[in-house]
């Protein structure tokens, strides 16, 4: 079983930035591959990021590519998501996750993960 906790969402100005961290407990998260997605209120979950277990494969949503950065330390059991530039869009809770998969497997579907945190939510005004 893994614990997950995401922390850093906060009300922020569009242009800012902003780092998310996702902690693990119950197991090391060197063996997973990681996960942030998001959801706005009314929308279905969405990925934004993913990472593999190894972190030297990375995944982007389109309209986060060259903004958002996702990177994990497994020594530390943390997976990050620093953000920059946001935007209104992208406000929303962002939840992270993990699954058991083979070093090279960056999954984007939600159904395709395990273990769920229970989010932090960023929002963006004008």
């Amino acid at each position: 079983q893994v614990t997950l906790v995401e922390s850093g969402g906060e009300l922020v100005q569009v242009g800012d930035s902003l780092r998310l961290s996702c902690a693990a407990s119950g197991r090391t998260l060197g063996g997973y591959t990681m996960g942030w997605f998001r959801q706005a209120p009314g929308n279905k979950r969405e990925f934004v990021a993913g990472i593999n277990r190894d972190g030297d494969i990375t995944r982007y949503a389109d309209d986060v590519k060259g903004r958002f950065t996702i990177s994990r330390d497994n020594g530390k059991n943390t997976v990050n998501l620093q953000m920059s530039g946001l935007q209104l869009e992208d406000t929303a809770v962002y939840v992270c996750a993990a699954v058991r998969v083979p070093p090279d497997l960056v999954l984007t579907r939600p159904v395709d993960y395990a273990y769920w945190g229970q989010g932090t939510q960023v929002t963006v005004y004008s």
